[in-house]
């Protein structure tokens, strides 16, 4: 209850209206969630986490409403943060419908064509807990190579969650990025971090998107970031995307090349098997069989 208490107390320090009553959300082993509901009527949602990454929140906010201004896929409206918690609007859940899922990928769509000044972004941030270098690079294989996915070759081996060997089958493959990574794109808007657990279908007709890391990047990423660990209708998600804005072709054999990176932050959080998994993927573009 005390913990409740100084919750909610927070929540009206950044919201500046009264919390009524709050209620735990299930979900997130990163941070705490709890549902708020205002004198006002609304409700909202504030994630916690005491000690928190420096500026985790704030550059998840800066995301969140960067994401926004596409004018694309619906994002929750950020109603206060500060350096140990986030508040947003409460997105009520519904249920994954063919239908949201066609509008969900012409949406996504949108976001990424509304473009970035670079590759990268200004600030560097995080994902998950795993600290994010975004320092712009003039392209997007040499942003890839050098802040996607040779810091975390280095973090997973360090961590032992990568093999020597498994790191140089990586290394090969960032070596010669530019015979994988396909037809020149400007940079797109990411969301960054695009699981399906950071999409929200909601009980008004809307898909929503949450958690990101942000970045200007390549908008095959995000698709590939969904079919990783698989995602509701993910086929009338990519079916009505490449009808708003068709992908440039050979996209899928560069899949496995677009899931290098969450596969690595995965070993280095995680451990497991994602560091071979990792690896099988880049070894499968040097075959040609992604």
């Amino acid at each position: 209850m005390a913990r409740m208490a100084g919750t909610a107390a927070r929540a009206e320090a950044l919201v500046g209206t009264p919390v009524v009553s709050t209620t735990p959300v299930a979900g997130g082993d990163i941070c705490t969630a709890t549902r708020l509901r205002l004198t006002d009527g609304r409700n909202a949602v504030i994630k916690t986490r005491p000690q928190a990454p420096a500026g985790m929140f704030r550059r998840e906010a800066e995301g969140l409403r960067w994401l926004s201004e596409a004018g694309g896929v619906a994002v929750p409206e950020v109603l206060g943060v500060d350096d140990e918690c986030l508040v947003l609007a409460w997105v009520e859940p519904g249920k994954p419908t063919p239908e949201l899922a066609e509008q969900f990928g012409r949406e996504l769509a949108a976001t990424h064509r509304a473009g970035a000044p670079h590759f990268g972004a200004d600030r560097d941030g995080y994902v998950g807990l795993a600290p994010l270098p975004n320092r712009p690079l003039p392209t997007w294989e040499e942003f890839y190579a050098s802040r996607r996915v040779m810091p975390y070759v280095r973090a997973a081996l360090d961590r032992g969650a990568l093999t020597p060997e498994e790191a140089s089958t990586i290394e090969r493959v960032m070596r010669r990025i530019h015979a994988f990574s396909g037809p020149a794109e400007e940079p797109a808007r990411l969301h960054g971090d695009l699981w399906s657990g950071n999409v929200l279908w909601g009980s008004e007709g809307r898909v929503w998107v949450i958690d990101p890391a942000a970045h200007g990047g390549h908008r095959e990423t995000d698709l590939a970031m969904l079919a990783l660990f698989g995602a509701p209708h993910l086929q009338r998600v990519i079916e009505a995307y490449d009808e708003a804005w068709p992908l440039a072709e050979g996209w899928r054999e560069r899949v496995a090349l677009h899931q290098l990176h969450p596969l690595l932050v995965h070993a280095v959080l995680f451990g497991g098997g994602y560091g071979a998994r990792a690896a099988a993927a880049a070894q499968s573009l040097l075959d040609g069989r992604s």
